[in-house]
């Protein structure tokens, strides 16, 4: 009986130490454990294990333990874990020929990790969580540094008159698996920085994932006064003075708390301008050591790489003359510096006439080494910055490209997970970047027609079954409920394609429907059907991307797209991990060259999906003719949008009628489109080696991170 008792216990506490470790999220069998214990609390909570842990006691799990076959499973999970964080690949020892132990420290103003942590708005968070994950899976040293969002972006709500509305439900930090950063003697570790007049102090969260650790900074802590204690709340909340003041205490602060942790990284990533006050942080270091500030910038950049996303000029943070001034004033002062002079260093030369600070600026100007997120991005990048390096070719600039990619493991349905555990033993995960690997597993006499279209059919269920239970709460099915609900949305035969991102004009969801005729003729086929579903979210303050949501949700309502075009509301990553592994396409169709790399469309190749794209970021370079489908054609500099719209509309209806649809109901005599079937073999192929944060990741180790001599 004692050694039962000792065992419960030491079982708890594995189990808890589970539990604050993202490693379960894109473990599945991990997550059936959690689920197992209270389905309902599972799912009320967004899949959170912290809420199903306080649901349960010693004396349930010692009479769980009773059934052999939950034990079995529980152990077995636990080992994984176990075994997992034991052993590290020596990634950095094969690299530069000897462990690394200082860090990479990867600042980023969101990440996204799973759905039961808000602190992600969109794909810039997705990535960097990824990016941590595959870090944590190949053994690289990194520490992710972000902002504690307590109301996270926003909770969408779609009201019967297709307008979106926005609520702020505020996260409590002991329910989610997340544990505040103490001192020595056991109180929050309180670091601060000087914004304008003011101190403002902040603690920090820590986020398990894996191997590796996320640091998240909160304002929301008794020393500060009351308006700063919401500073860091929302994801892209508020307005220019609310955005710097977060970006002060992301940048300068999070380089202030890895000091108070004892970290000195030996990289800082800095991914987007959002975090880009670091580098006057790590400036003022070294000046305070004395050293001069010419050697002290050079010292800063060599350790420095900037990442940029946004191929608009607009989408960069850009702050006036005055708010620097007001903000950054005592730290000008520290570092004895004018303003003036501060202003410079996020300047080109044209900007000292316009008065503006642009943050993409500073990173680029204090960076050794900077990317964008594909092929075209760089280009466009290169381009945009030109007048930052004058004189120089733009071949020549000094911008580079690191193609994004997605985690794997973290995109793969249950069912797929298990469909590939079944066919390659476990095999699969470790060699996510070899491509003889996958063009040996996706062949026919290892993986059959059948099974393929089997895991496809399950898939889609799934999806539509999800969506179904969804129905019942919410008006975006145009007041769907009940028995209309569970039998007249969506088909489970039907091809069925997704559409899910924010809600922007140039992302273009209308372009399906554009011309409407052309539409109701594709929708109205009895004989070829197909259906969509759309999620995202339009920024609050974006109206016009509300416009977009309202348009698509009445046509949802008309005569002949009821019940085969659907929106789900309030997108996050579990809506997205059923629409990837459900949808048979997936469909993205943003103005060139406004994309600039795109991640959605590689989730879905695991999980037997197809891409039907305008060939920008990451798919032109991808698409190959034969895994998937390329929409549009070369875009003339003298097109006006107009023009460009109606071409790409054109496009895609031929496409859709001509070969995507057509391709996709030709059966054979036993009713398996075996043409359709070897389109997904090419993508997988092609697509899962190379588009992966694994490779990625290996990319910034290789190049950036820790480059041979």
């Amino acid at each position: 009986m004692k050694k039962l008792n000792h065992d419960v216990k030491l079982l708890l506490k594995r189990l808890d130490t589970l539990a604050y470790n993202l490693w379960w999220s894109w473990n599945p069998p991990a997550q059936e454990i959690f689920r197992e214990f209270s389905p309902l609390t599972w799912e009320v909570t967004n899949h959170n294990p912290i809420a199903v842990r306080k649901q349960f006691s010693e004396t349930e799990l010692r009479a769980r333990l009773g059934d052999k076959d939950f034990l079995k499973r529980l152990l077995d999970v636990l080992d994984a874990f176990d075994k997992y964080m034991q052993h590290e690949p020596q990634i950095l020892a094969e690299r530069t020929g000897k462990k690394q132990t200082n860090p990479v420290a990867y600042f980023c103003a969101e990440f996204g990790i799973h759905e039961c942590l808000p602190f992600y708005s969109g794909g810039l968070g997705v990535l960097a969580g990824d990016h941590v994950k595959s870090a944590s899976d190949l053994g690289l040293p990194l520490i992710g540094v972000g902002l504690f969002y307590r109301q996270g972006y926003f909770q969408q709500h779609i009201d019967p008159n297709s307008g979106q509305h926005e609520s702020y439900p505020t996260t409590d930090p002991a329910n989610i698996p997340v544990e505040l950063v103490t001192d020595e003697s056991g109180k929050p570790l309180i670091c601060s920085v000087t914004i304008g007049n003011s101190v403002v102090h902040f603690q920090g969260w820590r986020i398990n994932v894996g191997r590796c650790r996320i640091y998240l900074l909160d304002t929301h802590v008794p020393e500060n006064e009351e308006h700063f204690r919401g500073l860091t709340a929302l994801a892209y909340g508020g307005d220019i003075n609310t955005r710097i003041r977060q970006e002060i205490v992301l940048g300068i602060g999070g380089v202030r708390l890895l000091r108070a942790m004892g970290i000195n990284p030996s990289v800082y990533h800095m991914n987007e301008g959002h975090a880009a006050f670091l580098t006057l942080e790590l400036m003022r270091e070294q000046m305070l050591k004395g050293i001069p500030k010419v050697k002290a910038k050079q010292i800063v950049r060599d350790q420095c790489i900037f990442t940029t996303h946004t191929p608009v000029p607009a989408g960069h943070d850009r702050f006036p003359a005055d708010l620097i001034e007001f903000t950054l004033r005592p730290f000008a002062d520290w570092m004895k510096i004018s303003t003036k002079e501060l202003m410079r260093c996020g300047q080109t030369y044209a900007m000292e006439d316009k008065g503006e600070f642009v943050m993409t600026v500073l990173g680029l100007k204090f960076s050794k080494y900077a990317n964008g997120v594909s092929a075209t991005h760089g280009k466009i990048s290169r381009l945009m910055w030109s007048e930052l390096y004058p004189g120089v070719k733009p071949t020549k600039i000094p911008i580079g490209h690191i193609t994004n990619g997605v985690h794997i493991p973290s995109w793969s349905m249950q069912k797929s997970w298990e469909f590939w555990e079944r066919h390659n033993s476990h095999k699969w995960k470790d060699h996510l970047n070899d491509q003889k690997f996958w063009k040996h597993v996706t062949n026919p006499k290892v993986v059959s027609d059948e099974e393929l279209w089997a895991l496809r059919y399950e898939l889609r269920r799934e999806l539509i079954e999800f969506i179904r239970e969804k129905a019942q709460n919410q008006h975006a099915f145009g007041g769907a409920s009940g028995e209309e609900a569970l039998y007249r949305l969506l088909s489970f035969d039907t091809l069925t394609i997704g559409f899910a991102r924010r809600f922007a004009p140039y992302k273009r969801a209308f372009l399906l429907f554009s011309d409407i005729v052309k539409a109701q003729e594709i929708f109205d086929d009895p004989h070829r059907p197909i259906q969509i579903v759309f999620a995202g979210k339009a920024h609050p303050r974006d109206n016009e991307g509300k416009d977009f949501l309202r348009h698509v949700m009445n046509i949802s309502r008309q005569h002949p797209f009821y019940g085969k075009v659907i929106i789900i509301e309030n997108y996050d990553m579990n809506v997205a991990r059923h629409m990837i592994a459900g949808c048979d396409v997936w469909l993205n169709t943003p103005r060139r060259p406004l994309e600039a790399s795109g991640t959605s469309g590689q989730k879905i190749t695991i999980n037997g999906g197809l891409h039907l794209s305008i060939l920008d970021g990451w798919w032109s370079e991808a698409y190959d003719g034969k895994n998937g489908w390329a929409i549009g054609e070369k875009v003339k500099n003298n097109w006006p949008p107009d023009e460009v719209d109606k071409r790409d509309a054109e496009s895609l209806y031929q496409l859709l009628s001509n070969e995507v649809v057509p391709l996709f109901y030709q059966r054979d005599k036993n009713g398996v489109p075996r043409k359709w079937i070897e389109k997904i073999r090419n993508s997988m192929r092609s697509i899962i080696p190379v588009y992966n944060t694994h490779r990625m990741v290996m990319e910034y180790t290789k190049k950036y991170y820790f480059p041979k001599k």
